[in-house]
């Protein structure tokens, strides 16, 4: 979770290619309690952070593939909300 700016985007690179304008990749620490975003919003690059006093963000278990998200699940994580059961219109069914 050292990892810059350019860091992150030269991961980024090296694991995708290139990275696309309005696309976001997110990073996690080992605890999942921590997580930064690189966004390429078309312009330029920027670099957030995410810490989690409480609780964990909770990711796909298969590690070795990456996970589309829709734009509710993708706020839905960055918030450390249960993403994955998000339904029709942002709705959380199951806890």
């Amino acid at each position: 979770m050292r990892a810059g700016t350019e860091t992150a985007l030269a991961r980024v690179v090296s694991v995708f290619g290139a990275a696309r304008p309005h696309h976001a990749y997110l990073f996690a620490n080992r605890r999942a309690n921590r997580m930064k975003v690189l966004v390429h919003d078309g312009i330029g690059v920027w670099l957030a952070a995410r810490r989690l006093n409480r609780g964990k963000f909770v990711w796909p278990r298969d590690v070795a593939s990456t996970a589309s998200l829709t734009r509710a699940q993708f706020d839905a994580l960055v918030l450390g909300l249960p993403w994955q059961r998000l339904g029709d219109g942002g709705v959380i069914t199951v806890v």
